[in-house]
């Protein structure tokens, strides 16, 4: 998630939320945004007291405070792969901000080191709220676990235990301690944030997030095939932010006859740009000056183990280099649906990949869809009829109703004219353990 959209989903601290100040529950008011309230500021002083006087952070502080955690961690999206996003709030004693942090590159600092480093002394008898459970190893970094103990914390609210043999034991480590640690606070949300992650350790293959855009009755181009157009400059600015996130872009060899992509991100500042994949089973898709092989990002092509590759191979070697490299060529085993989406998938994990946007078309899509890969949809819906022309999905081995991709609603918002329509898989929430308080 990003910019508004971001903003909206997982604000931190709305209208109307309680905090705690001076010992004593407090509901934050509506900011008018002036020089010595900046909207949105955490450390706004747009408060009106309440007579509630409380002795330790309120339910409601402690979840306004996870939930600002979320949205640092979403801050890392596309910055710390292989490594999960992760996002570390502290209040102090007495329920005040005391630091934040969150985690921003790989190799770089954790996210409770950024906090604790923000909240100093303050930090001593307070309580931090993270989105990952603190790791409890040794690796590019010391244990997040042990910085917390010897900062003096006494409780630790995480959302999600950390599944990793390695690094898991950071709560147990926590209470040996004498600290409170509990885990399960908007589990779901931070989840979310953390998909790509979550979903590389415990599927050992990298997350899906299908992307398409269609009319209002679901064509992704005309009868004549012309889709440039459909949705809204602002609608394709957002899907160059979802590029931003993710380690790869995929799309199949349809995609690259008819629209010849680039597939890298643009307008995004300091954004890494994703490994280009495209799909061209035969070989015979990517020819010489296609966009994708201008090196302005890494570039692979995936093509059929018995595919001859002469004509890519010269293409390729005369492709430009750029920010990126020269493309190299990927052979697989072939499917049911073209390539082998399982070994596409192994291959790009073996890679680094952890996160995967699938881009087009729709014969590719179906085939991720068979092979039950797609772990989230995105969806831009324009306001629109064409009537006629081809499908966002082709045939996904879907042959009644009662076989269908069960999908759960996230969030549902306006992107410029446009609709965008956000859903996870069923089988990925089932994948998920259940967060329990502890």
């Amino acid at each position: 998630m990003g910019g508004s959209a971001r903003r909206a989903l997982i604000g931190y601290a709305t209208a109307g939320s309680s905090v705690l100040v001076d010992g004593r529950a407090v509901r934050r008011s509506r900011c008018d945004g002036s020089a010595s309230c900046p909207r949105g500021s955490p450390r706004s002083p747009c408060l009106t007291r309440q007579e509630d006087p409380v002795g330790r952070v309120n339910d409601q502080a402690g979840t306004d405070a996870m939930r600002r955690a979320v949205a640092l961690a979403a801050r890392g999206l596309g910055s710390t792969s292989p490594n999960p996003v992760v996002g570390c709030v502290i209040l102090d004693a007495e329920g005040r901000l005391a630091g934040e942090g969150y985690h921003q590159r790989a190799g770089g600092p954790h996210a409770e080191v950024h906090a604790l480093r923000a909240a100093g002394d303050r930090a001593r008898g307070g309580t931090a709220y993270v989105t990952l459970e603190p790791c409890n190893h040794t690796g590019r970094t010391g244990p997040c676990a042990q910085a917390l103990i010897d900062a003096g914390l006494a409780r630790v609210h995480y959302a999600v235990a950390d599944p990793t043999p390695q690094a898991t034991g950071g709560a147990q480590a926590l209470r040996a301690a004498g600290v409170t640690a509990e885990g399960g606070l908007l589990a779901d949300e931070a989840e979310q944030v953390n998909a790509a992650w979550l979903t590389a350790v415990r599927r050992g293959r990298p997350h899906v997030t299908w992307k398409y855009a269609a009319s209002l009755d679901g064509r992704i181009a005309a009868q004549d095939g012309s889709s440039r157009w459909i949705t809204s400059t602002e609608a394709r600015a957002d899907v160059h932010r979802l590029r931003a996130e993710v380690d790869a872009v995929v799309v199949g060899s349809g995609t690259l006859r008819a629209d010849d992509p680039h597939l890298a991100v643009r307008g995004i500042e300091g954004a890494i740009q994703p490994l280009r994949v495209g799909v061209d089973t035969a070989a015979t898709a990517v020819r010489a000056g296609a966009r994708i092989l201008d090196g302005a990002a890494p570039t692979l092509i995936a093509v059929a183990e018995d595919a001859d590759t002469r004509a890519l191979a010269e293409a390729a070697a005369h492709a430009g280099t750029g920010a990126g490299t020269a493309a190299g060529i990927l052979r697989l085993p072939r499917g049911e649906r073209g390539l082998s989406v399982p070994a596409l998938l192994d291959a790009l994990y073996a890679r680094g990949v952890r996160s995967v946007l699938l881009e087009g078309g729709a014969a590719l899509a179906g085939s991720f869809a068979a092979a039950g890969a797609v772990d989230r949809v995105v969806g831009y819906l324009a306001p629109l009829l064409l009537g006629a022309g081809p499908t966002a999905l082709a045939d996904a081995g879907i042959p009644t109703l009662t076989d269908a991709l069960r999908l759960r609603m996230t969030h549902v918002e306006t992107i410029g004219p446009d609709l965008r329509i956000t859903a996870v898989s069923a089988a990925a929430d089932s994948a998920a353990p259940a967060q329990k308080e502890r």
